[in-house]
């Protein structure tokens, strides 16, 4: 379906006219009142090599989400301390998603889990960071129980506590495969449908590592949301269910800026909450994403797939942002389907765009952005890696 006034496109086999205008309303209401939250989050899955295109090589993917962190608050700058990770292709989404930020001047919120270190930037601490990245899912034990409902509790804590619509945002290297495990814990069979970072989905890899750690897990019949991201999850998801809950509880919109894993965190939810006030919780929530991921049509497939499951009417918006005028090849790179999403492009360009602002002012602006940053050397060359 297409909104041809605004350009956005929506996914969702519950998709019709009114409901599409309707959920535009909703956005258009609250547009300069939304609170960015970018979770940065680490687990060693993303050091399986082949597994993520967020870096070239395991070593680069530690730094991924600090370095996307830093240049969705600062951008291009002398000052910088992260390298953005040397990619095959493309260039990080977070260059789309700090020029939209700065056209809707909101300042996001950053949120670092497991990456190891303090940021010297502003965030927000919610868990001890000595803590680390959560391990990789294939050992079945991905995080301690208590680290999950800490998370979850935290993020509930902040939702429930918002005077604002929220949008969820993420930088997760190896966020993919773990989102994959989480809805195959639950039985859902997506592993033809959950997308990936790189031009080609590794997906025979991501099927064997997420067997291996579904095996090592051994979960029973009675298992719920906390024991299946204690397993094979990340520290992204589990305070993110939370957040989102939160927020709902709060009667705030919730856009969830995103692919996946997005889809991941919001089945945590509704296996959470079960059959109880599931229609007034999808009420305003929002999955939005950028349009190269939607044109293979696998996260419509998932999202109706999740729709049918848990019998709801969640709808997808995709961004009609696109690199086509683009002379840039790191831009154009994005057209025939390299990197595609993350760091929340789809969503804050589509309040960029519901604020009115023209493709080609946003791609000017990436252009610009991008110049400087090569210029500053702000971008890994391969040797660095």
């Amino acid at each position: 379906m297409y909104s041809k006034e605004l350009e956005i496109n929506f996914f969702g086999n519950e998709s019709n006219k009114k409901r599409q205008l309707n959920k535009i309303e909703v956005l258009k209401k609250n547009i300069n009142n939304f609170k960015i939250f970018l979770v940065i989050a680490g687990t060693n899955t993303s050091q399986i090599p082949g597994i993520s295109a967020a870096g070239i090589n395991p070593k680069s993917r530690r730094t991924t989400a600090l370095a996307d962190a830093e240049f969705l608050l600062k951008g291009a700058s002398k000052d910088h301390k992260y390298k953005l990770p040397f990619l095959n292709a493309g260039v990080t989404p977070a260059l789309i998603s700090h020029v939209c930020s700065r056209l809707i001047n909101i300042d996001p919120v950053i949120v670092p889990l497991g990456i190891g270190v303090k940021p010297y930037f502003n965030h927000l601490a919610v868990e001890d960071r000595d803590l680390g990245p959560s391990n990789c899912l294939t050992t079945g034990k991905s995080m301690l129980k208590e680290r999950v409902i800490n998370l979850y509790e935290r993020g509930l804590a902040i939702g429930k506590s918002s005077k604002q619509p929220i949008l969820i945002s993420e930088s997760v290297p190896g966020g993919t495969t773990t989102a994959q495990a989480v809805m195959e814990a639950f039985g859902l069979k997506v592993s033809n449908l959950v997308g990936s970072s790189l031009f080609k989905t590794p997906r025979e890899l991501r099927r064997k590592v997420v067997q291996k750690g579904l095996l090592n897990a051994n979960l029973k019949t009675d298992f719920n949301s906390f024991d299946v991201v204690a397993s094979v999850g990340d520290p992204f998801q589990a305070f993110s269910m939370g957040l989102l809950i939160g927020a709902r509880l709060a009667n705030q919109p919730v856009i969830l800026s995103g692919g996946s894993q997005m889809m991941a965190v919001i089945l945590l939810a509704l296996e959470f909450l079960g059959a109880k006030n599931k229609d007034d919780f999808i009420k305003d929530v929002f999955i939005a994403t950028t349009g190269w991921l939607v044109k293979d049509n696998s996260l419509n497939n998932l999202l109706n797939l999740i729709n049918e499951e848990y019998n709801i009417n969640l709808l997808g918006l995709a961004s009609p942002l696109n690199f086509k005028s683009s002379t840039y090849k790191e831009l154009k790179d994005y057209e025939i389907g390299h990197v595609k999403e993350g760091v929340g492009a789809g969503g804050i360009s589509i309040l960029a765009f519901l604020n009115g602002f023209k493709n080609q002012e946003i791609v000017s602006l990436c252009q610009q952005n991008l110049e400087i940053m090569k210029g500053l050397g702000q971008i890994s060359l391969e040797k660095d890696c």
